[in-house]
């Protein structure tokens, strides 16, 4: 099976066999990192440019090292430092880097359809690096290729995303991505941050967290998205973290072995304990070390190398 899109803007328009064949082309990278000489000629005379315009530490490295052990030429473009703060559009500044021959454009935007709009205006591939609250395509590919990796199978798995869902594009892809896969997915969170129509798209929506916690075999925990939210939608931080952050007593609600995941970044002591996030229920490490494999396959498709 060939990769039939040019871009990889969100999770919702791949069908499960697209998705199964992200993960599995990961595969084939992931001993790739673990080789004395972590390269590959895979990309060898490619372009690939890290339009990132929101700050990034996981994301942005992780495609510049996915890129350089498939031996592309790699730019990270800053907009501080460009012409963005001269006032040129996103879609200029596109067109220019792609006057240069950039191949694989990965783009981080605050705005939602940010993405999809510069792909309508360029040849190059545009992959959707996170939208505003739209999506983050490749956490979720992640996300799912580190369960797999851990618990095997995803048919009836259990999975609890907890946090503030309204503003976060990690939620979204996921929900697509788990729902695809035949996960059973619930979201937990106060209901001012709780979309409204949620259960739509395949859901069940829980307001206390220990009643959604109870039986799930993976907890994915969620940042407060405060830059996002233009208003407060809880009282305190303080009283946020009582009621939804995770405790090592409240892990014990979920199924023996439960797993522990975060996007990242972390805020210790307000959705996640310290014990927890540095406990042996975590995997929030081998998150970020199989998002190198999962970019690495990803830009492997959208460059047309498997043809």
């Amino acid at each position: 099976m060939s990769f039939k899109h040019k871009h990889l803007l969100g999770i919702a328009p791949l069908s499960t066999e697209e998705i199964m064949l992200i993960l599995e082309t990961a595969d084939s990278f992931k001993e790739v990192s673990g080789r004395e000489i972590k390269k590959v000629p895979a990309l060898r005379g490619k372009t690939v440019v890290n339009l990132f315009f929101e700050p990034s530490t996981r994301t942005r490295t992780s495609f510049e090292l996915a890129a350089k052990r498939l031996s592309a030429d790699v730019i990270n473009f800053s907009p501080s430092n460009s012409s963005v703060v001269k006032g040129e559009t996103l879609l200029d500044t596109a067109r220019n880097i792609e006057a240069m021959q950039a191949d694989i454009i990965v783009l981080r935007h605050p705005a939602a359809g940010a993405a999809e709009t510069l792909a309508r205006g360029v040849k190059s591939s545009v992959i959707n690096a996170g939208d505003g609250w739209h999506e983050h395509p490749t956490q979720a590919l992640l996300d799912l290729y580190t369960l797999r990796e851990k618990k095997r199978d995803f048919k009836g798995l259990r999975v609890a995303i907890v946090g503030d869902v309204a503003h976060s594009r990690v939620a979204r892809s996921n929900i697509h991505a788990l729902t695809k896969v035949g996960a059973e997915v619930r979201v937990i969170g106060p209901r001012t941050m709780m979309p409204c129509g949620i259960e739509r798209l395949g859901v069940r929506p829980y307001d206390n967290l220990d009643e959604g916690l109870r039986g799930v075999d993976v907890i994915m925990m969620l940042r407060l998205q405060l830059e996002r939210q233009g208003r407060a939608l809880f009282p305190t931080i303080r009283e946020y973290s009582r009621l939804y952050g995770l405790t090592a007593e409240r892990l014990k609600l979920a199924e023996p072995g439960a797993l522990v995941m975060h996007p990242g970044p972390i805020n210790r002591g307000v959705e996640i304990a310290p014990d927890v996030a540095d406990s042996f229920a975590s995997v929030i490490l081998d998150q970020v070390t199989n998002g190198i494999a999962v970019r690495m396959g990803i830009l492997y498709l959208l460059s047309g190398a498997n043809e």
